[in-house]
């Protein structure tokens, strides 16, 4: 049995992650500000403290071990070097979850040394002061250098599902049923993705296992945003209207000028085995379709 803290654990794939740790009967804490309660009862302990505040979130794990922290919320490299800070000596292993956007969009399939968080130059700040992507960037850069813990850091795509709260795939669907205009920059392009349950289960086995060091995490196959309108289409028997010049209103969540996807070469070859996209997006498309009726 694991001592194990989550940060960002309420919500989509990290509630998904809980859930699943609870199961393997680890003990597991959740640290929220408390603005969304605690959907897991009894089942976990739950600290109240903001992340973003270094004093609280110290306060709030004083004297504590930790085995493995998973931080879903890291945003920036004031926030990791004060996680460092707060943590160092006190855990065993973090897995932080970063992203897909740590990478260029070139059309090019990126493999993890693609961005090399070792090499970034630092530059500190909090998220106001970031793009999303640099903004992990600069965390990953500032984990590898401060902290005195293993780290591994995931690199996920767009995490897709029924329960997804940022909606991006429910945005072409319901537009797609109303037959109002989505706006995109390049149809062809193409993305991979993963699915929520998929992550949780990519996380669980990030902190359990040995590896280390930025790992990419995402279904097998990747689809073009040509085809992914192809198949919502087919779900609610409806005809888009596709703009390439749209404005921010229409503008699609997945309006990328080139393709942009990753290799999950790494992690299968250190043993985890994912599931190809071709499996369950048309179903999930399918079933949200049904909710957008």
């Amino acid at each position: 049995m694991k001592n194990i803290l989550v940060l960002g654990g309420t919500r989509f794939f990290g509630r998904k992650l809980v859930d699943l740790l609870v199961e393997d009967g680890h003990k597991v804490t959740i640290l929220t500000r408390g603005q969304s309660g605690n959907p897991f009862g009894d089942k976990v302990e739950h600290l109240t403290a903001d992340r973003c505040n270094k004093e609280e979130l110290a306060k709030a794990v004083e004297g504590r071990h930790f085995d493995i922290v998973y931080d879903n919320i890291c945003y920036s490299s004031n926030e990791a070097y004060e996680f460092c800070e707060v943590f160092n000596g006190k855990i065993s292993k973090l897995v932080f979850t970063s992203t897909l956007s740590t990478y260029d969009i070139d059309g090019k399939e990126k493999h993890e040394g693609d961005f090399d968080p070792y090499q970034q130059e630092i530059r500190m700040g909090d998220k106001r002061g970031f793009t999303y992507g640099e903004g992990k960037r600069q965390a990953e850069a500032v984990f590898f250098k401060y902290a005195k813990f293993p780290v591994a850091a995931v690199r996920f795509p767009i995490v897709m599902g029924e329960d997804d709260y940022t909606r991006r795939l429910h945005f072409h669907i319901e537009r797609i049923t109303k037959r109002e205009p989505i706006g995109f920059v390049n149809t062809d392009a193409e993305m991979s993705f993963i699915q929520g349950t998929e992550a949780a289960q990519f996380l669980k086995w990030a902190g359990m296992t040995e590896i280390e060091g930025p790992i990419n995490a995402t279904a097998n196959g990747k689809i073009s945003m040509a085809e992914l309108i192809t198949l919502i289409e087919k779900a609610t028997g409806e005809s888009a209207r596709i703009s390439l010049v749209g404005n921010d209103d229409i503008r699609s969540p997945y309006a990328i000028p080139d393709s942009w996807y990753m290799s999950n070469q790494k992690a299968e070859e250190n043993g985890f085995n994912f599931s190809h996209l071709d499996d369950w997006l048309e179903p999930l498309i399918n079933t949200i379709a049904n909710q957008a009726e």
